[in-house]
């Protein structure tokens, strides 16, 4: 199978696990991605058993409408049965890179107020430490400049370049900032490097998610769907 046929089939088990073990009429969180778009058109045929969801971007929102599922505001909603998102990396303790769609601020409340985190993910995106793939860190416009010198000085040799659309422009978040990508950084301590980086001033929040991790990764093999509880 391909990276795509692993990622339907992760989500399919991901809709298969919310009807085995969210009760109906819950409200589950949603993420954003091409993994979690696969995940939302898998809602389709259980829609009814569904309250409604609530999404960590607004392209999410619009194709969870699409598919005819409520979305909530998450200041109406105290407490989720699951939230269900990918990840762009994920170590063996569960914690994960993510924010490579620029989601990571959203996806981060969200996750905080799930009873589960259900990460579902093909199998490349298992690592032994995180920071293969460049680690998002979301900025208030003004910093940007200054955290980029300051992630360069805590990991030498390292990279942070301001991301870019497609067209050249800078690239800004759902909420309206800029997200810095910093290459070449290694996380063996992931969640105390989170920690560390989240104290920068001027820093939204960092694409670390070890804190608050996966409790179950849903992971797409050539052998079918592999569980993982951390």
């Amino acid at each position: 199978m391909n990276q795509d046929q692993l990622k339907a089939l992760v989500a399919q088990a991901a809709a298969d696990y919310v009807v085995a073990n969210a009760p109906e009429g819950s409200i589950i969180g949603v993420g954003t991605g091409s993994t979690a778009n696969l995940f939302i058109d898998a809602l389709a045929p259980i829609k009814s058993r569904l309250r409604g969801a609530v999404s960590s971007s607004e392209a999410g929102s619009a194709r969870l409408c699409g598919i005819g599922v409520e979305v909530f505001d998450l200041g109406a909603v105290t407490e989720l049965q699951l939230y269900v998102d990918g990840a762009d990396e994920i170590d063996p303790k569960g914690a994960m890179i993510k924010g490579g769609g620029g989601a990571l601020t959203r996806e981060k409340i969200v996750a905080s107020v799930a009873k589960e985190f259900v990460c579902i993910a093909d199998v490349s995106k298992l690592v032994a430490v995180l920071g293969s793939f460049a680690l998002p860190v979301e900025v208030i416009p003004m910093a940007a400049p200054a955290v980029a010198r300051k992630l360069e000085a805590l990991y030498p040799g390292s990279q942070a370049r301001l991301r870019k659309t497609k067209d050249g422009a800078e690239f800004r978040t759902d909420n309206g900032c800029p997200v810095i990508d910093l290459h070449g950084a290694r996380f063996s301590d992931a969640a105390a490097e989170e920690t560390r980086l989240n104290q920068i001033p001027g820093v939204v929040t960092v694409g670390l998610f070890a804190q608050r991790g996966a409790n179950l990764l849903l992971v797409g093999t050539e052998k079918g769907v592999e569980q993982r509880r951390y």
